[in-house]
């Protein structure tokens, strides 16, 4: 059956009923907290849990955070086209993990921000914060119009479900359990919606092994196609997808959204202990590689399935993104409701990363744009946190229709997330790991690498690189036994000098590129511009030279040894006796 014709399966009311059952349990989560914890008085109970969650639930919530429907749908065709080298991103996360804990987390928790943008007051001044809290509220709406409405349009083409009914249905329950029940319904939701997502993808895998007679033709398929290019260690920096690449510029990418992206940190940040928020980060670890290995080998699965008849190329889906719904309507439309649960994983996807996206916004900007400048009670602060969640989720919904006017410029705004969050990465580890940098360095770095990061994003969405350096894997329409439609013909108009190898860096050290320059600007900039140039040059010439910084030895040599035993304990006793 696969591949022989196109299929023309439609939704059935069992697929409705599955859809509809995510967002109702979603919705009671929000109910259910909203009425728990309706004694809650502070905007810090809202919008951090009251630091009293455990790592169980933090650890699942972190990892359905940023796995959106973009990686249901997208990381499968992915593997389709350019083969499985994305698994190496498993080992990226190990990077992430283990700098994220040993060093971001540990300056968040104990300085106990719920902004992490308060960390830049502290650390440089007012005018840093300010421009890390804007370049973080435009990054995540931008993303988060995205993530509500690419999967809506994949699925509305395939599975013929209501494309805005469905973007204002999954964007009204998330806006609703986030306004009612704040961060612990985001959580539990999250704990929720990474169980669907995890089954929508099993139900894929494990009828794509029955109907190829087990995992290791699926496998044996794949490697034939060239699809397990696992050992590609080319280091050109301008192919898309290598070991390299994807392990280091993934690395950073992901850094940046576990090191010091808010909506991630005020998770860890919100467990009652700093053990608690270690142990979170490793448990997600699981959790990553999980959905990594199922989104992997849902990718062999769609090529073993379609190897002898390519659906995009036959002109039966009009993008990449559509395959894996539209093999899930080949495969199990004749299973009433296994349609709806992948629907619901993809939509459990968006959903989970919008919730988090718009709680991390409300406590953004009640932290960073409301306290500092106004004086409220706390249950004002409250109030106005649930209003804040109210109208940023109906931005994002908003954001969601412009997105479909934007067409052809999804891809940039994905990328937006490391053009943007490559420098705010550079911004504070030049803050944590370099004492003497200050703020001039920290405005002039994170500037700087801004501007080139989105230099090289928005060139190489003008001129995106040629097939030779992104090496598409070859698809076939030989097996299928209907007429096919004209091949897409991607005509590359002229390009500038600067578009063969400048823009054509792969998409992935985009942030690797922001956080370099960054740090790099930032730290000339403060070594000119600090108050003592010598001094930050050659400290231990300077102290050997004067001897006045040694508070220690110049006490010794004019006042001799201060006796604390005279100093404290004689004067509590004379106190304690004065009475008797």
């Amino acid at each position: 059956m696969s591949g022989d014709s196109p299929v023309t399966s439609s939704f059935a009311v069992a697929d409705y009923v599955v859809f509809a059952l995510m967002l109702v349990v979603s919705a009671a989560v929000g109910v259910y907290y909203a009425w728990a914890d309706r004694g809650q008085r502070s905007s810090g109970d809202f919008l951090m849990g009251g630091r009293r969650l455990t790592a169980l639930p933090v650890s699942l919530s972190l990892t359905a955070s940023f796995m959106s429907a973009i990686t249901v749908l997208s990381n499968p065709a992915e593997v389709y086209r350019y083969g499985a080298s994305i698994g190496f991103y498993g080992l990226s996360y190990i990077i992430t993990i283990v700098v994220t804990s040993e060093i971001f987390l540990p300056v968040f928790y104990r300085l106990a921000v719920t902004s992490t943008y308060e960390y830049l007051e502290l650390r440089f001044n007012r005018a840093t914060r300010l421009l890390g809290t804007v370049l973080f509220i435009v990054q995540t709406i931008l993303y988060t119009g995205i993530v509500i409405y690419a999967p809506a349009l994949a699925l509305n083409q395939v599975t013929g479900m209501d494309l805005w009914g469905a973007v204002i249905s999954t964007g009204v329950v998330c806006t609703f359990y986030c306004t009612m029940g704040g961060l612990k319904a985001v959580v539990w939701t999250d704990v929720i919606q990474l169980g669907v997502m995890l089954a929508g993808f099993l139900s894929v895998i494990v009828r794509s092994v029955v109907l190829q007679g087990g995992v290791f033709p699926i496998i044996s398929d794949s490697e034939q196609g060239g699809r397990l290019n696992f050992w590609d260690f080319d280091t050109n920096p301008l192919r898309r997808h290598t070991f390299w690449t994807v392990t280091i510029g993934g690395a950073f990418v992901w850094v940046s959204i576990y090191g010091i992206n808010q909506a991630q940190v005020q998770r860890y940040i919100s467990c009652k202990s700093i053990g608690h928020a270690r142990a979170s980060l490793y448990i997600n670890l699981l959790g990553l590689w999980s959905i990594l290995l199922c989104s992997v080998f849902a990718g062999m699965c769609l090529y073993s399935v379609y190897k002898n008849c390519d659906p995009w190329t036959a002109g039966l889906v009009s993008a990449p993104d559509q395959l894996m719904p539209y093999l899930v309507m080949d495969i199990l439309g004749n299973y009433p409701g296994l349609p709806g649960l992948f629907v619901a994983a993809a939509y459990s996807g968006s959903l989970s990363t919008v919730s988090s996206s718009i709680n991390a916004l409300a406590a953004v900007t009640v932290e960073d744009l409301i306290k500092p400048y106004t004086n409220m009670s706390e249950k004002h602060l409250s109030w106005i946190s649930k209003g804040l969640s109210f109208a940023y989720g109906a931005l994002c919904i908003g954001m969601a229709g412009l997105a479909s006017l934007m067409g052809g410029i999804l891809q940039a705004a994905v990328s937006i997330f490391g053009v943007i969050g490559g420098p705010l990465l550079g911004l504070f580890t030049l803050g944590i790991l370099c004492p003497f940098a200050n703020s001039k360095g920290a405005l002039s770095g994170l500037l700087s690498g801004l501007v080139v990061s989105l230099w090289v994003g928005i060139g190489a969405q003008i001129y995106p690189p040629p097939p030779e350096m992104t090496l598409p894997l070859p698809l076939t329409t030989d097996g299928c036994n209907f007429t096919t439609a004209n091949t897409p013909v991607h005509n590359l108009n002229s390009r500038p000098v600067l578009a063969d190898n400048w823009y054509s860096l792969s998409y992935l050290y985009f942030s690797p590129i922001g956080t370099i320059i960054a740090i790099s600007v930032g730290l000339i900039v403060s070594l000119f511009t600090a108050a003592d140039f010598c001094f930050v040059l050659f400290p231990l010439k300077v102290m050997r030279r004067t001897g006045k910084l040694d508070l220690t030895k110049d006490r010794e040599k004019k006042f001799g040894n201060t006796n604390p035993a005279f100093c404290d304990v004689e004067l509590d006793l004379t106190k304690s006796r004065i009475p008797t």
